[in-house]
């Protein structure tokens, strides 16, 4: 679906510990990052993985908003270079984290499927699991590490537009990963209109996870996608806000043995057509 089959997308705090000590370890990226700031850059100072480098989302993971949405999806080109600075090579694991729950994580995970790695993964728990093992952190600025040579090659993730993701709430499953107050159209914190594209249903990525951050375990995933509409054989697509949450949507999804497509511009790119349709209001039935 996503990688090499027998290379799984989740890792945890223990299984890593053990890769990092073996003669192949993973690549490490610190994608810890809040919405409005302040920066993931100060936390990574104050203590990260050993050998981690940091991830900044909104330069490293994205281009410039506009109107493809607040979070488009970045060039090839300019996510490559991102990747090298890193040290991503061609066929080295890449292990991603951010600070509990994966939100951010799940966005370069989603990317480096999207771009052609093959083994990338994202650390359950994240930073806050990772400690809460006992295993060591460092503090400071971090050293990349040298020698990234990974090509970025688009389209090997199923990517949406706006009109693939129109018809996709008409005639499959379109899941809304935002809460579920912005879906219903009752507040919006962020973008300038309110509501939900007309058919998509309300599946926040809360739902996903623990208390811990960590996700649900694949069964309790799939009961959830199915009581959502999504686990039969009718296409499924995820949006969010700005195409960062979403992507933990398809992570689930993909934990769950359910492909998705993600449409990266999501609702802030959808709202840049005022000829688009906007409902609000809970979801049918």
């Amino acid at each position: 679906m996503w990688t090499d089959a027998a290379f799984s997308p989740l890792t945890g705090a223990a299984a890593l510990a053990r890769s990092l000590a073996s003669p192949r370890p993973p690549v490490l990226l610190d994608v810890r990052w809040k919405l409005g700031g302040p920066p993931g850059i100060s936390e990574f100072r104050a203590g990260h993985l050993p050998g981690a480098v940091f991830v900044d989302l909104d330069r490293d993971l994205a281009s410039t908003p506009g109107s493809g949405g607040r979070h488009p999806l970045p060039a090839a080109g300019a996510f490559q270079a991102a990747m090298r600075r890193a040290g991503v090579g061609e066929t080295a694991p890449v292990v991603v984290y951010d600070e509990a729950d994966a939100t951010a994580a799940a966005r370069c995970w989603w990317l480096l499927w999207y771009f052609g790695h093959p083994q990338a993964a994202v650390l359950d728990g994240g930073y806050r699991g990772w400690v809460a093992a006992g295993e060591p952190v460092e503090t400071g600025d971090g050293l990349a590490r040298p020698g990234g040579d990974f090509t970025a090659r688009p389209g090997h993730a199923p990517l949406l537009d706006a009109r693939s993701s129109a018809r996709l709430a008409r005639d499959g499953v379109l899941l809304d990963a935002r809460a579920a107050e912005r879906y219903r159209g009752e507040t919006e914190p962020v973008d300038p209109v309110a509501g939900h594209i007309p058919g998509a249903v309300s599946a926040p990525t809360a739902g996903n996870v623990g208390p811990d951050g960590r996700f649900l375990p694949p069964a309790a995933l799939r009961e959830r996608f199915a009581r959502l509409g999504a686990g039969g054989a009718a296409p499924v697509g995820v949006y969010c806000g700005s195409g960062v949450t979403a992507a933990h949507e398809v992570l689930a999804l993909a934990l769950a043995g359910q492909p998705a497509a993600l449409y990266a511009g999501s609702w802030s790119e959808w709202i840049t057509d005022p000829e688009r349709p906007v409902a609000t209001g809970p979801q049918p039935g």
